[in-house]
């Protein structure tokens, strides 16, 4: 059977990952499925010998691993990122069950490189990297037992990727006509509102509150378009720019 195009476009990060082991063994998950894209984020020790030991065949993907210090940096290039999430968070959009959320990234790959982010062992994501993220993603687990191991939840996203793609004949555009925003577009839209709305009056620094996570919650929901990003921002620019008196 060939291989899935839309595996190509699917990137798996780990953040801030405190054993190296781990790093290993969502290597070897990965690979099983025929995932390639590894990125780390902050990792506490690597490379390491141990991450090699339990990758277990998988030390290509160990190689070709890109190490970056934020996950801003990891996110950039993307167009759609899904946040595995075992915590109900306040303000984020509705978590997805895991199997539909494979079919949501496999569909989005259609339009460019899509991300599946994995937090810390111990604490997993903050709710700062989960609103980075366009989805918040949960693994059905038993509610008396819910704790997963990062490999077995590695292994479990890449198999329901892999079954998703599968049934895709090919990664296809949601519209041909229509490119997507990507993370740093969107990031970039985001700064420039939160400038606008402090310099108007309108956002209090001091007294934040929810203002700026409902507006980035509003603006996920949306999935904006790169064109749409510039225009808003274009919006955003004459705002900015003081009025002529005739």
């Amino acid at each position: 059977m060939n291989r899935p195009l839309a595996l190509d476009r699917i990137r798996v990060v780990l953040s801030r990952t405190s054993h190296p082991g781990n790093i290993g063994a969502a290597a070897r998950a990965m690979k099983t499925m025929g995932l390639r894209d590894l990125w780390l984020v902050a990792p506490e020790s690597f490379p390491d010998e141990v991450a090699t030991a339990r990758a277990s065949g998988a030390a290509d993907l160990l190689a070709a691993a890109r190490v970056v210090g934020t996950l801003q940096e990891a996110l950039a290039d993307t167009v759609f990122s899904a946040a595995l999430t075992a915590r109900r968070r306040e303000l984020s959009l509705p978590r997805m069950q895991a199997r539909d959320a494979a079919r949501e990234l496999v569909v989005r790959s259609g339009d460019g490189i899509v991300a599946l982010v994995f937090g810390n062992e111990t604490s997993g994501l903050s709710n700062e990297e989960v609103g980075l993220c366009s989805l918040p993603v949960t693994i059905p687990t038993n509610p008396d037992f819910s704790s997963l191991n990062l490999g077995a939840a590695v292994q479990v996203l890449s198999y329901e990727l892999r079954v998703a793609a599968l049934g895709e004949t090919a990664a296809v555009p949601l519209d041909a006509q229509a490119e997507p925003a990507t993370h740093a577009d969107f990031e970039g839209f985001m700064a420039h509102l939160e400038r606008v709305v402090t310099v108007s009056g309108f956002h209090d620094p001091a007294n934040p509150k929810r203002l700026l996570p409902r507006m980035r919650r509003l603006f996920n929901r949306v999935r904006l378009e790169k064109e749409e990003v510039a225009i808003l921002r274009g919006m955003l620019t004459t705002f900015e720019t003081p009025k002529r008196r005739s």
